[in-house]
């Protein structure tokens, strides 16, 4: 009964939300090429690329809480594995965007900051050998324009900055990677 109950009442109030506030919900797809700043560990990294896919929920007119998830990827040579490898940065991210139109035009300014929970792995090409950090926190900030070119409908070209620091073994010795990169996508969002 108590099952019956709780399934009742949420129910209600997913019909009462969408009854009393539309368009309150967006998802968006972003991919995306990455920068990274500096060197991550003993790796000097190359231009990587990756996706995030992300819900968010407005809060008050202009402002929305956000959250997803994302992969990041990076190729790059380890000098002290004296090899190619592969840098995986996965994880949630969440945080609050601001959404200011720019006039009467379908323009509008786009800025987020958040957090990461994230961790990173790292593999050689041959696939013997990998690595794996813990998820831990780390920051992100963003700024771009949302266009809406459709109703309900938008693109969101964005610049990001995003910084992760974790530890890894390799081989018995400790080592601290600090993932700092520059990113830039365009995103696909729906608001609904």
């Amino acid at each position: 009964m108590k099952k019956f109950s709780f399934l009742f009442v949420a129910t209600m109030l997913l019909f009462s939300i969408g009854a009393e506030a539309q368009e309150k919900w967006s998802l968006e797809f972003r991919p995306g090429l990455n920068f990274t700043t500096g060197d991550v560990g003993n790796t000097d990294t190359k231009i990587g690329f990756g996706f995030e896919l992300m819900g968010a929920y407005k809060i008050m007119p202009h402002l929305a809480a956000y959250a997803g998830w994302g992969l990041n990827e990076f190729k790059g040579e380890d000098s002290f594995l004296l090899e190619d490898i592969t840098l995986k940065e996965m994880g949630y991210t969440f945080g609050f965007q601001i959404i200011k139109p720019i006039g009467t035009s379908a323009f509008s300014y786009l800025a987020r900051a958040g957090a990461v929970y994230n961790h990173i792995e790292i593999e050689n090409n041959s696939g013997s050998f990998a690595a794996d950090t813990c998820h831990g926190f780390g920051w992100q900030i963003a700024a771009g324009v949302d266009y809406e070119f459709a109703p309900n409908l938008a693109l969101r070209p964005m610049l990001r900055y995003r910084s992760l620091s974790r530890d890894i073994t390799i081989e018995n010795t400790s080592t601290e990677l600090k993932l700092n990169y520059i990113s830039f996508g365009i995103g696909l969002a729906l608001d609904f």
